[in-house]
Formats: structure tokens, C-alpha cells, sequence
């Protein structure tokens, strides 16, 4: 999780901070080149697109790989912190992770938004652009999104906003559902502007930990049992996927509902 790479780095006679990479640092880095690489596969599947002249869809091993990669950069994202607090980390970690945070789950991401929104049926100019504010919008969230996770304090149980990994995760989704580009463009920029509002999102623990734990496990099992064409492709997508959605979406909602049941307070009598 972004930042959760900073751990004091070792004690020593002064008070510099170890720039030597640690373990939990290669984590980071393993993050950073997944997500490039996700990127590659994107390029390539784009290229390929164009040479067989726009006609056949993106090759959906090239996909598949795509959001394997990305996968497996939010598993390295989630160890390099444990990593770090339990062996030491080095006086860079905070800010790989957010570099590697970046690339991973705000460049990857958009790209995504990008290539499925410019190659989606006959759309037009408008279509292309619809797309790509959607896929700058996922890009600057997760710059914001980062920063402002830099300054909270260290001990606080809450996130404010969706955390980039699970907003990645919320947007590559919708692009796989495949919606109408506008539909879809709409939700890619609720996803971002989760991940920018004040909607406090409980860090995972304990058995709530085990729960988004498990949901995500069998949502991307899902996933990644479609994009190696298993039976049933079209229940697992949309069962994975919806699972996914449903998880990103489960604490806005049940804070929308706890409102509407609240009773607004009585005013003051006046004296």
C-alpha cells in the first residue's frame, strides 16, 4: 500500500536515512516493472490491432497477461510495507512506492481506459475524448490520491478516499465489462473521484482484513479463469468483475443509506 514502505530505516549513529535499497524496496521495484509491463503488453496488443488493420479485437491473451501483471504489482504493493516494518526498510521507501504506485496503478490503468475507449466500435472524435478525460482523470486521482496519503498521519484506521489499488483494480473492471464508451467513461470517473473524496474507507483488520481479503481473491480468480477462456467465460466475468464493484462500492453506499436512516437533528429551541 502506498507509503506503507516507510519504515524507520535502521538506527545508527546519526540521523541520515539509509539510501542503500532493501529488500522491501525490490518489492516496490517489482511493482513499478509490472506495471510497466502491463503497458508493453497493452502497446503491443495495440500495435498488432493496427497491422491487421482495426478490425479483430485486442488479442485477449495480450489482455490477459495485462491484467495478470497488474495483479501481481498489487501483490508486491501489499508486501513491500510488511516487508519493511518486519526487516527494515531504507529512507526511500515512501517514495518508491508512491513512484511505483504511479506507474502501476495510475499510468497502467489509464492506458487501459485509453485503448479500450479509442478501439471500441465506430466512435467518433467525441468518443475518443470522453475516453481519454476518463483515463486523465484515473492519472491525476492517483497523483492526488498519493500525495495526500503521504501527508496523513501513519496510525490513522481510516483512508480517505479509495485507496489507488483498489481503484485500479475498480477501472480495469469496467473496462473488461466492456459498457458503451460513455457508460463506461462515466464510471471510470466515479472510480477517480472515489479515490479523491472524503469518503473514509476502513483500513482492512482482522476479519475485515479476511473479508476483502477473500473477495478480492475470488474476484480476480474470476478474472484471470476468463482471460485463460475457461468454461463459462461470460458467468465468471461478470461474476468476478460485479464482486470487484461491489467491494469498491460497498462503503460509499452503506454511508449514503446510514445517512438517509439517521434522523436530522432537532434545531435548538430558541430561548
Amino acid at each position: 500500500m502506498a507509503g506503507s514502505a516507510s519504515a524507520a530505516p535502521d538506527g545508527g549513529a546519526d540521523d541520515a536515512p539509509r539510501l542503500r535499497l532493501a529488500l522491501a524496496d525490490y518489492l516496490t521495484l517489482g511493482n513499478a516493472l509490472c506495471g510497466f509491463m502491463a503497458v508493453w503488453q497493452l502497446a503491443a496488443a495495440q500495435t498488432a490491432y493496427a497491422a491487421a488493420g482495426g478490425h479483430d479485437p485486442l488479442e485477449r491473451g495480450a489482455v490477459a497477461a495485462a491484467v495478470a501483471l497488474l495483479l501481481v504489482a498489487a501483490g508486491f504493493d501489499l508486501f513491500d510495507g510488511r516487508v519493511a516494518r518486519r526487516l527494515g526498510g531504507s529512507g526511500m521507501g515512501a517514495e518508491l512506492d508512491n513512484l511505483a504506485d504511479v506507474i502501476s496503478f495510475g499510468f497502467a490503468p489509464a492506458f487501459f481506459v485509453v485503448a479500450w475507449g479509442t478501439l471500441a466500435g465506430e466512435g467518433g472524435p467525441l468518443q475518443h475524448t470522453v475516453a481519454l478525460a476518463a483515463a486523465a482523470a484515473v492519472l491525476l486521482a492517483v497523483v492526488v490520491r498519493l500525495a495526500r496519503f503521504s501527508c496523513q498521519a501513519p496510525d490513522s484506521s481510516t483512508f480517505t478516499g479509495l485507496p489507488s489499488p483498489f481503484g485500479a483494480m475498480a477501472v480495469i473492471t469496467v473496462v473488461l465489462l466492456d459498457p458503451p464508451v460513455y457508460v463506461g467513461a462515466a464510471a471510470v470517473a466515479l472510480v477517480a473521484w472515489l479515490m479523491v473524496s472524503r469518503v473514509a474507507y476502513p483500513k482492512p483488520r482482522g476479519r475485515l482484513a479476511y473479508a476483502a481479503l477473500g473477495c478480492i481473491v475470488v474476484g480476480a480468480g474470476c478474472l484471470a479463469a476468463w482471460a485463460l477462456d475457461a468454461p463459462g467465460g461470460v458467468v465468471l466475468l461478470y461474476s468476478g468483475g460485479g464482486l470487484l464493484l461491489a467491494l469498491v462500492l460497498a462503503v460509499p453506499v452503506s454511508l449514503v443509506a446510514a445517512r438517509r436512516n439517521d434522523p436530522a437533528p432537532a434545531p435548538a429551541d430558541s430561548v
